[in-house]
């Protein structure tokens, strides 16, 4: 496992092997347990199962001292995802009942910032926490709920989407939110921190679902204005979607993206093909839906494509784009990473 690897890839530098990073291996406990020895309560359990899964790039972001906590949001509920189905829940009422109620709304009023110096020194505490207890993983920054990610949170889909019949309205309440990460991204600037995720779910699996003007218009040249105290301070941004977003990879590039973090419904050949010599990509062929359904040779295929194309690119950290749930067998597990580490020194 090397932190190093990890940056020199984002860095775009000569690396001897792939870097390489997986989503949600964590929730595999009993596997784990088995795998390293400890339990999950022990101390360095994380530390272990990190460098036993082989993990280079430690995906992380943090909203805040507070988040949207201070204020109203919608509960939509959370599918069953844990093995044992401990982080199922069930939607709550809105507390927006109209469009109105959304058109009137701004963040930055409705959650309030905190104390700039706290939060930096947060942010920073994090940073020397994660070197310490995780020093062979480059742990990132960042955040998540977005502009749009954000305005789900708050309003949940159906009410999001109505208050979208209205772009005009709709375009000072996404500028709150805004507004509202900017205050973190110029914080995460300020700490010692490398690199930065950038996570915003702008898209659906099946691609956009706002008329494509107004993602070039209203959410990308926002994107633009939130990396700018990141590379002003000398740091890597890495954008991380959701969902279809070949239609606006291009123009997230050209707003100051370094590294492309996204599910394999993205082609990965066809974004080696366009980015590959220019940013960092965070993804494979390898879907997880086939690890948990699907047969080893399926796997092991997607695996080799993706080695394949990626021996052509400047920087690739190898992933299941869309995690590894918790239903995946210990015996794909085992098959996936085993032969993961079998083939992933570069050629050149």
């Amino acid at each position: 496992m090397s932190r190093k690897i990890a940056l020199d890839t984002i860095n775009l530098k000569p690396t001897p092997r792939f870097a390489h990073t997986d989503y949600s291996v964590g929730y595999h406990k009993e596997y784990l347990t088995r795998r390293t020895g400890l339990d999950p309560a022990h101390p360095d359990f994380n530390k272990r199962y990190l460098d036993f899964w082989c993990m280079d790039f430690n995906w992380n972001t943090n909203d805040g001292l507070w988040g949207y906590n201070r204020g109203r949001q919608t509960d939509m509920g959370h599918a069953e995802y844990a093995s044992d189905g401990s982080d199922k829940t069930a939607p709550a009422e809105s507390p927006f009942k109209s469009e109105h109620d959304v058109w009137a709304f701004d963040a930055v009023k409705e959650y309030g910032l905190p104390n700039r110096a706290e939060q930096i020194a947060e942010y920073e505490k994090m940073v020397q926490n994660g070197r310490k207890s995780m020093p062979e993983q480059l742990t990132t920054g960042g955040f998540y709920k977005t502009i749009v990610s954000g305005a789900i949170q708050a309003f949940g889909w159906e009410m999001f989407l109505t208050a979208l019949s209205d772009i005009r309205k709709m375009e000072k309440v996404l500028d709150s939110f805004f507004r509202y990460t900017l205050f973190f991204m110029e914080c995460w600037a300020e700490t010692s921190i490398e690199a930065i995720i950038q996570h915003d779910d702008f898209v659906w699996t099946s691609g956009p679902f706002m008329h494509p003007d107004n993602y070039r218009k209203i959410i990308i040249p926002r994107y633009a204005e939130l990396w700018k105290p990141i590379h002003k301070a000398g740091k890597k941004l890495l954008f991380c979607s959701d969902g279809l977003f070949t239609d606006f990879a291009a123009d997230v590039v050209k707003a100051g993206a370094d590294g492309l973090i996204f599910e394999p419904v993205n082609d990965f050949g066809w974004m080696a093909e366009r980015f590959g010599n220019s940013v960092c990509l965070v993804g494979s062929f390898v879907d997880c839906r086939d690890m948990s359904f699907g047969s080893w040779e399926t796997v092991k295929d997607s695996m080799d494509r993706t080695f394949d194309i990626a021996e052509k690119c400047k920087g690739v950290i190898f992933a299941v784009g869309n995690h590894i749930p918790a239903n995946v067998p210990d015996d794909m597990m085992d098959k996936y990473i085993n032969y993961l580490k079998e083939n992933w020194h570069l050629s050149f």
